[in-house]
């Protein structure tokens, strides 16, 4: 009985380490996300409406759609920086065209969902109100995107090399 009771911290220990290790990567991806949702709320809004409040129609007021990309793309290439340096910084791995490709493929995939989003509620449901553009655009698209990214840059933009070559070693002997 004894032996059993030992060898069960032994058996959480790597799991508490993935769950800790998933726990600050995602808690970090969101304070980059949350940042880049600031940069994305600021830009659209100011494109859209020539603030970020109601009541003033900005110089991109009848192009919503255009405004988002442009915002969505402003705050991607924060979102990169702050991710490449910050969230996934403890894994190892490089720079090459085939990963920044892959993000600006992801970046896109996801800045569909938010036009999406931005589009069925100004197009199908006709709304055309600061509030219903910062809620369908920016909080549910966002959130979708979000959600997306983390899965997607995790396996291929910010993909741990030092793990991959530890399983490609092991499985080679």
């Amino acid at each position: 009985m004894t032996s059993l009771d030992q060898s069960r911290p032994a058996e959480r220990g790597p799991a508490r380490s993935l769950l800790q290790e998933h726990l600050v990567a995602g808690l970090q991806f969101l304070a980059v996300g949350g940042v880049a949702f600031v940069i994305d709320y600021l830009t659209f809004n100011l494109l859209t409406y020539a603030r970020p409040w109601p009541g003033h129609h900005g110089p991109m007021f009848d192009q919503p759609l255009v405004a988002k990309l442009i915002a969505i793309a402003v705050a991607s290439v924060f979102t990169y920086i702050g991710n490449k340096v910050w969230t996934f910084n403890s894994r190892k791995s490089r720079v090459t065209g085939a990963r920044l490709l892959a993000f600006v493929v992801l970046n896109v995939i996801a800045m569909g969902l938010q036009e999406l989003c931005l589009g069925f509620s100004r197009y199908v449901l006709g709304l055309h109100s600061w509030l219903s553009d910062n809620i369908s655009g920016t909080l549910i698209g966002q959130a979708l995107a979000t959600v997306f990214r983390y899965v997607t840059y995790r396996a291929w933009v910010f993909p741990d090399d030092a793990q991959a070559e530890a399983r490609a070693g092991a499985g080679g002997r």
